[in-house]
C-alpha cells in the first residue's frame, strides 16, 4: 500500500463511518474502483479507531459524565448525579451485546464472503431504501431521554447488521431509530454514542494482526497510522456535519446516493469491470 493509498482510504474511512452510507461497503468499492488490492476487513476495523476517537473527543463530555454515573451507581461509589446517565450506560451496554455476539459467531464469513461486491451492492440499496420508508413513516417525536431497554435492543440488533458490507453501522442504526420514532438528530447521537464499545473491541481485536504480518496486501504499520490519523480528522468533521443536517434535512440524499452507488457497483461488477 502506497502513501496516497493509505490517505485516501483515511478520508474514505472519515467521510463515510458516520454518513449512513457504509464505510466498510466504501473501503472494499474504492480500491476496485481504483484497481487496488483489497486491504481486508482487518486493516477496516482498525482504521475505524481513527473515527472512534473523534467521536470520544466530540462527544468526551457526555461519555465522561455518562462513565462516571454508570460506575458510581453500578460500584456503588457514590451516588450518581444524573440517573439518565446511569440508564444510558446500561442501554449502550445492552445494545454492544448484539454485535459481539454475532461478530465472533459470523467471523470468518464476515472477513470473506461478506466482501463480496454483489453483497455490497445489494446492501448499498435495499439498506438504502429502508432507511428512506423508515425516515418517512417516523414520528420523530422522541428524544434520547426516552429511550427504553426494548430500544436499545433493537438498535442494538441493527447495529450487528452492520457487520456485512454495504449495510452502514451509522445507516442501521438510525434506521432502527426513527422507526422507533426518535427524532433524526437524536437517533443519529445514540447511535454514535452506541458505535464506541462495538469498534473500540473490533478494532483492539484486530489491531495484532498489523504487527504480526497477518495482513495481506503490503499493509504495514506505518500505512495503518496514517490511514487511522487522516480517518479521525475528517471523522471529526463528519459528525459535525451530520448532526447539523439531521436537525433541518431528511436523509433523502443519502438514499439516493446509496441507492445510485449500489446500482453502478452491481453493474461493473456484473461487467468485469471491478472485482
Amino acid at each position: 500500500m502506497s502513501f496516497i493509498e493509505a490517505i485516501i482510504l483515511g478520508v474514505v474511512q472519515g467521510l463515510t463511518e458516520f454518513l449512513p452510507v457504509s464505510s466498510s461497503g466504501h473501503l472494499r468499492v474504492v480500491p476496485a474502483l481504483a484497481g487496488w488490492q483489497d486491504p481486508g476487513a482487518a486493516f477496516t476495523a482498525v482504521i475505524q479507531l481513527g473515527t472512534m476517537a473523534a467521536v470520544l473527543l466530540y462527544f468526551r463530555h457526555e461519555l465522561i459524565a455518562v462513565a462516571r454515573d454508570w460506575t458510581a451507581a453500578t460500584l456503588r461509589l457514590g451516588e450518581p448525579r444524573d440517573r439518565k446517565n446511569v440508564r444510558l450506560g446500561w442501554y449502550l451496554a445492552l445494545g454492544t451485546l448484539p454485535i459481539v455476539i454475532f461478530g465472533f459467531a459470523f467471523k470468518d464469513q464476515i472477513e470473506s464472503g461478506a466482501r463480496d461486491l454483489y453483497v455490497i451492492g445489494t446492501t448499498l440499496i435495499v439498506l438504502g431504501l429502508v432507511l428512506g420508508l423508515a425516515d418517512r413513516l417516523a414520528k420523530h417525536r422522541r428524544g434520547m431521554d426516552e429511550i427504553t431497554p426494548r430500544d436499545a435492543a433493537i438498535i442494538g440488533i441493527a447495529q450487528a447488521a452492520a457487520l456485512v458490507p454495504g449495510v452502514s453501522r451509522s445507516g442501521s442504526t438510525l434506521t432502527a431509530g426513527l422507526a422507533l420514532g426518535l427524532k433524526r438528530a437524536e437517533a443519529a447521537r445514540f447511535s454514535f454514542l452506541l458505535s464506541v464499545p462495538a469498534v473500540v473491541l473490533s478494532g483492539l481485536f484486530e489491531l495484532r494482526k498489523a504487527f504480526d504480518g497477518a495482513w495481506g496486501a503490503g499493509i504495514g504499520v506505518g500505512d495503518t497510522i496514517v490511514a487511522t490519523v487522516v480517518s479521525f480528522v475528517v471523522g471529526y468533521a463528519s459528525i459535525a456535519f451530520l448532526l447539523r443536517w439531521l436537525g433541518s434535512h431528511n436523509t433523502a440524499i443519502f438514499v439516493v446516493y446509496r441507492v445510485a452507488l449500489g446500482v453502478a457497483v452491481l453493474v461493473l461488477a456484473a461487467n468485469g469491470a471491478i472485482s
